[in-house]
């Protein structure tokens, strides 16, 4: 039977309504668990904010469960030591003097850890790696003193002026004696992912014997605001990594972490375990880098910390103001760049389905205000 286009678009119409009109909102039929287990499936902080574009109920859920801060601790632990967040140059946000309810001051609480887990999970996730040592703190010890300094590890050249460049550790007799290198990052809060070390190989001696420890470890923390007289640790430690084995190799030998490391405080040391060569000339054992690299990112000057000692938490703090920049020290920046639009582009037309398309949302769900799209690129943007 011939239909005409007319007839035939009305009921097309009709069944798309129908196919609206019957379709609901899972969330509200599932029990309050059984949703918490399905959101808590989602791995990137990104989709919990993208969930919260879906409507007011799931935003509401969203916030009030506290989905963004306990992914972000689930990706990193070393967030359970935040005591609370404070976000500085935030235009608009009600402050929790202006609140009068005990209530209504729990949610602008919820709403503002949401604010910024959602911020630091983007950031955490989204960290361009780069070298992140700003300067030498100490070795424990240094054999000639400034001619094998720490400070040469940073030069990555093992030549400079004709001479040549490296950390010497002092001598001594027993294999086990450890030795420590400690360094300052470029912020209070970096993510580290890689430490990479060259031990030195004495060219100028016979056989160029090389200097490598037999094992290393890593440590992250914070200098202590106060230190006790009995006490001479200057650090508290909150990340201390597995062990691994160095090779007796002249080679930027690389030491990849179990999983990223968030430090919070911005020392890094390095525990040089184990002397396995000895020197002719005197019969001690030695242990000499010549160059040392911490991969990572900064999430500074978006984010910093305070620590509050003597209990190791921190203030979380996020300036509205600031984007994460970190440099980028490999691969091609226009690349980069491409991505991040396509990223945002994929982005907007995520959320035009959303508003248009998901299940059980009127127009009453959706706020506007709350979710114009280009305040929220502004405020989730790296």
């Amino acid at each position: 039977m011939y239909m005409s286009s007319s007839a035939h678009q009305s009921q097309s119409t009709v069944a798309v309504v129908s196919t609206m009109e019957n379709r609901k909102d899972f969330l509200s039929c599932l029990d309050s668990d059984m949703s918490l287990k399905i959101l808590t499936c989602l791995d990137d902080p990104a989709d919990l904010v993208r969930v919260c574009c879906v409507s007011r109920s799931w935003r509401h859920y969203v916030i009030a469960n506290g989905l963004c801060k306990k992914l972000c601790l689930r990706i990193f632990p070393q967030l359970s030591r935040v005591a609370f967040v404070v976000e500085l140059n935030q235009h608009g946000a009600k402050e929790l003097a202006e609140v009068g309810s005990s209530s209504s001051v729990e949610w602008l609480v919820q709403q503002r850890e949401h604010r910024v887990y959602a911020y630091l999970g983007r950031a955490l996730m989204s960290s361009v790696a780069m070298n992140c040592i700003a300067k030498t703190v100490g070795a424990s010890s240094t054999d000639n003193f400034p001619q094998e300094s720490i400070d040469n590890t940073l030069e990555p050249r093992d030549h400079i002026s004709g001479r040549y460049s490296y950390w010497s550790s002092d001598g001594q007799s027993n294999p086990n004696v450890p030795e420590t290198l400690t360094y300052e990052l470029v912020s209070q809060i970096c993510v580290i992912t890689e430490i990479n070390i060259q031990p030195f190989q004495a060219h100028f001696q016979i056989g160029s014997p090389i200097y490598a420890a037999r094992s290393v470890r890593f440590k992250m923390g914070h200098a202590k605001a106060s230190l006790d007289a009995v006490d001479d640790e200057m650090f508290s430690w909150t990340y201390t990594s597995p062990e691994f084995p160095m090779s007796q190799e002249n080679r930027l030998q690389k030491f990849k972490l179990p999983e990223p490391v968030l430090c919070i405080g911005g020392i890094l040391q390095i525990e040089l375990l184990g002397r396995v060569q000895r020197q002719e000339i005197d019969g001690l054992l030695y242990i000499c880098v010549s160059h040392v690299q911490v991969l990572g990112g900064s999430l500074s000057p978006a984010f910093n910390a305070d620590i509050l000692d003597p209990s190791g938490n921190f203030v979380l703090k996020r300036d509205q103001m600031a984007n994460c920049q970190p440099v980028i020290t490999s691969g091609n920046e226009s690349q980069e760049i491409s991505a991040e639009h396509r990223g945002l582009r994929d982005f907007r037309n995520i959320v035009t389905i959303l508003r248009g398309q998901v299940v059980g949302i009127g127009e009453d769900d959706w706020d506007e205000e709350e979710y114009e799209i280009d305040d929220f690129e502004e405020e989730y943007a790296l």
